[in-house]
């Protein structure tokens, strides 16, 4: 299904294969699809070309958390800190996986105060959200059995 609704971008990237406009817009019917090895691959390329955009790296780092790849989809949000030190979606989900995937609790709160601490404007439900999984992560540890699914972009 993916591939035929992606077939008129495809198309265009045979024209304009350096196009990182065309490479996201597939990337993202990919993804929609829950064909993220084929969508990090488009984000890959995208970012080939815009190495720096913050949204098609964490885009690309859900979709190798969920093909499995833990410790790309770290590295890539990691390196979205680096373009932007505050971007509260890559904290949000760095604290996520470093607490699921890696049971780091520690590492996990961490990264959520930092998000509190620099998005001070984050609205209410979220920072609720936050606050609720420090405490959790805090008290707990490990994070049995809770699974919340990465923030999507």
């Amino acid at each position: 299904m993916a591939d035929k609704q992606a077939g008129p971008l495809l198309t265009k990237l045979q024209a304009d294969p350096k196009n990182a406009s065309l490479l996201i817009q597939t990337a993202r019917i990919y993804q929609s699809t829950h064909q993220f090895k084929e969508a990090a691959d488009y984000y890959a390329r995208a970012l080939n070309i815009e190495p720096t955009n913050v949204d098609v790296r964490g885009a690309m780092a859900s979709c190798l958390y969920y093909t499995g790849d833990v410790d790309g989809a770290l590295q890539q949000f990691e390196r979205s800190l680096k373009d932007d030190p505050n971007n509260a979606n890559s904290l949000f989900n760095l604290g996520l996986i470093r607490w699921q995937a890696k049971n780091d609790a520690s590492g996990a709160v961490t990264v959520w105060k930092q998000l509190l601490k620099s998005n001070p404007k984050l609205d209410d439900q979220k920072k609720a959200q936050v606050t609720k999984l420090i405490a959790d992560a805090s008290r707990n540890g490990s994070p049995a059995g809770l699974r919340n699914n990465l923030e999507e972009h």
